[in-house]
């Protein structure tokens, strides 16, 4: 699918918020700067909206690693693995070691190799003209057949 606008992928992420609970996991895959912290940032703004909330600032956890916000009942960590370069340091992150009930959004998922049973995949690539995406989804568990609800 091409991702046309800004606005549209903000259309994109609210079909995928109409869909998304507790437990959930999206893997956000892309070269940098294609908008995965983007489409981040319009899920939680979304969210935040729908549950009556000023809209918070979102920023790449590329630094941090991870970002947390509590919206309402709904619990968002926001993980960038880009600087984790071995299995071992997922480890101290323990993102999948516990069960928590939060959504987690992830981006730079290569090293995982244990996917969650709820899983949708978001692959972003540049299009052939500046301001445009291609978006792919691949889902697993209830994200199965996502790409043909949207």
């Amino acid at each position: 699918m091409i991702v046309k606008s800004l606005d549209h992928l903000n259309k994109i992420s609210e079909k995928i918020l109409k869909k998304l609970d507790k437990k959930d996991c999206l893997f956000l895959i892309g070269e940098i700067g294609v908008g995965k912290t983007t489409l981040t940032r319009y899920l939680i703004n979304n969210l935040q909206k729908q549950n009556g909330l000023n809209q918070t600032e979102v920023l790449s956890p590329t630094f941090n690693l991870l970002y947390e916000y509590e919206i309402s009942d709904f619990k968002i960590m926001h993980y960038d693995l880009y600087r984790i370069k071995e299995t071992k340091e997922l480890k101290h992150l323990g993102i999948f070691s516990e069960e928590l009930d939060a959504v987690k959004i992830v981006e730079w998922p290569d090293l995982i190799k244990t996917p969650p049973q709820d899983k949708l995949e978001i692959h972003l690539r540049y299009g052939e003209k500046e301001n445009k995406r291609e978006i792919e989804f691949k889902g697993q568990g209830k994200w199965e057949n996502f790409k043909n609800e949207i």
